[in-house]
């Protein structure tokens, strides 16, 4: 006998077929993202490195070395990028599990009464009270044809990856301010120390001043000139030392640690600044900077998302099957006439959604467009934070030279007042006076020395300080490999 239903069936599906594909929209190209910096040709050094991933060191610190260590073993905000990075690794295992064959056991044992009033009278069932025992094996298997299910977990794959970029960032962020708090520290100190000094010049001002006042030599307005200078002398230390206290605070805060808990901090001299623009910066700096890695990342995962988005207007196809016995006679539960089987292949395709697929596909895509518009403004910032930074070091290392020179002439100054005053040519006054010139230019040389040293770290951090990013040669899964609908 010949089938008269099964052709008309099977050729409306294969057109439901037909129509939910040409529905779809088409596959979209890879993205194209800037391979480079857009930094201005022939800038940097040949001479310059990159930073290490210990970039630190070169400074020769052991108390910084010390608090470093301790910053990177459990400071909160580290530790809150790595509560992210758990997180999204953990959303790669949930993502991969959900496209897994399910395989499920069941037993079950019910015993029940039936009504004497019901559909089935129990005179003709010949019982009241029943059992029903099911001992059972289940499958179930949703097939990927297009590639859903992968391209959900490449897109999860990314996601953890440009996590694992942002928990670099916050490293390289969390030690770059604990070495500047450490070092604002160490300026602060060299600079209390000249600042006692000039007190101390000002008070002997001061002293030589009311004995010049008493004596009629000069009136009323020197003294009060001294005593004023001395005041904004006594002013400038006490900013400073509030300063120190809570330049400490601060470097305790980054170690999540209380003020009383920081190891001694000794009064060093600064280190010079040593950091270098390599002459590769435009061709390298992108692969060095965590938060463009992460930005890069999270352009492929959206990628991804919309891959996803699109195979969901192609049909999926899902397999169940079922192998167990049934019985409601218990005695006879193991035997072979209880055996039951079940195979269930289930074909389905939204013919008919409301514009659902394509408002998520919709979705997708302009997510894809912020994630790409934010990579690229994520390398223009890397650029602009390289070139600034590197301008200001340069800036500050020709002041720093000026200022040098000012010191010598300063020092020189002294040198003579105290010679004309030992020869007896000289007063206490040329003396004082040439001494508070000369902590002055020292204390103006303090603060560049400082600015460089900062600007030296804020160079390290524009530079990536030492990041590699381990995933780079692997690029994340696709679903190149599913069937092009």
């Amino acid at each position: 006998m010949k089938p008269t239903v099964s052709r008309p069936l099977l050729a409306g599906l294969a057109a439901a077929l037909l129509a939910g594909c040409a529905a779809a929209p088409p596959r979209l190209p890879p993205p194209t993202l800037d391979a480079r910096a857009p930094l201005p040709a022939g800038v940097g050094d040949a001479q310059a490195a990159w930073p290490a991933a210990d970039w630190w060191t070169p400074y020769r610190d052991p108390t910084l070395d010390a608090l470093m260590a301790r910053a990177l073993a459990g400071a909160p905000s580290l530790a809150q990028a790595q509560a992210r990075l758990a997180q999204a690794r953990a959303a790669i295992a949930a993502q991969a599990a959900a496209g897994n064959a399910y395989v499920g056991a069941s037993a079950d044992l019910q015993r029940q009464r039936i009504s004497e009033h019901g559909l089935f009278p129990v005179q003709f069932l010949g019982f009241t009270w029943y059992s029903q025992a099911d001992l059972g094996v289940q499958l179930q298997y949703d097939v990927d044809w297009w590639g859903k299910h992968r391209a959900q977990v490449a897109a999860a794959t990314d996601q953890a990856r440009a996590a694992a970029a942002e928990a670099d960032a916050a490293r390289l962020a969390l030690t770059a301010a604990v070495a500047q708090t450490y070092f604002g520290w160490q300026a602060d100190q060299a600079r209390l120390g000249l600042a006692t000094q000039a007190i101390a010049a000002q008070q002997r001002l001061l002293a030589l001043a009311r004995a010049r006042a008493a004596r009629g030599i000069d009136g009323s307005d020197a003294v009060h000139a001294a005593e004023a200078a001395l005041a904004a002398a006594e002013r400038a230390r006490t900013a400073l030392t509030a300063s120190a206290e809570g330049r400490r605070i601060a470097l305790a805060a980054l170690l999540g640690i209380a003020p009383d808990a920081l190891p001694p901090l000794q009064a060093r001299p600064l280190p010079p600044a040593t950091a270098g623009l390599p002459a590769e910066a435009s061709l390298a700096l992108i692969a060095r900077r965590p938060d463009v890695a992460a930005s890069r990342w999270r352009v492929e995962a959206a990628t991804q998302d919309v891959a996803a988005a699109r195979a969901a207007f192609f049909p999926d196809l899902s397999l169940k099957a079922l192998l167990g016995l049934s019985s409601i006679d218990l005695g006879k539960l193991l035997t072979a006439g209880s055996r039951v089987a079940l195979l269930q292949p289930a074909l389905s395709l939204p013919l008919f959604d409301g514009g659902r697929l394509r408002a998520g596909y919709g979705l997708s895509r302009a997510q894809l467009d912020a994630a790409i518009a934010d990579y690229h403004a994520s390398v223009v910032q890397a650029a602009r934070d390289v070139q600034q930074q590197a301008l200001t070091l340069a800036q500050l290392g020709a002041e720093a030279q000026q200022q040098a020179t000012a010191l010598d002439a300063a020092r020189a100054l002294q040198a003579n007042a105290d010679a004309r005053a030992r020869a007896g040519l000289g007063d206490d006054r040329s003396r004082a006076q040439a001494a508070l010139a000369r902590l002055q230019a020292e204390d103006a040389a303090q603060v560049l020395a400082a600015a460089r040293l900062a600007a030296d770290i804020a160079l390290i951090q524009s530079l990536g300080g030492g990041y590699a990013d381990p995933s780079a040669a692997a690029p994340s899964p696709d679903s190149k490999d599913a069937p092009t609908p």
